[in-house]
């Protein structure tokens, strides 16, 4: 995958290095959350042999903007709902599903 921390920070309006250490540890975890959602590593050339999608990518840049918004367990006093179009629904196209 070829995400930087600056790529996130782009992605959330974030301005300075006061948040770079969360920033980072949420662009990790988002990965390795994205991978376990695919099934298979980001890297896997087997999978991606032109590289990580734009779309996984975007994907990737959604769960660690959620992580960065959201850093607690629990949320109060707001309604909220999954985006029709958020990241389960583009990594839904190429999950790799196993049967059996």
């Amino acid at each position: 995958m070829a995400l930087a921390l600056d790529d996130v920070k782009l992605h959330c309006n974030v301005i300075g290095t006061d948040d770079d250490a969360v920033l980072a540890r949420c662009l990790l975890a988002a990965g390795k959350h994205v991978e376990a959602q695919l099934g298979f590593a980001l890297d896997d050339a087997a999978e991606f042999p032109t590289g990580t999608p734009a779309d996984v990518e975007q994907a990737v840049l959604m769960v660690a903007a959620h992580y960065y918004e959201n850093r607690e367990a629990t949320l109060v006093g707001v309604v909220a709902q999954e985006l029709p179009l958020g990241a389960l629904a583009i990594l839904a196209n190429h999950r790799r599903y196993t049967y059996g």
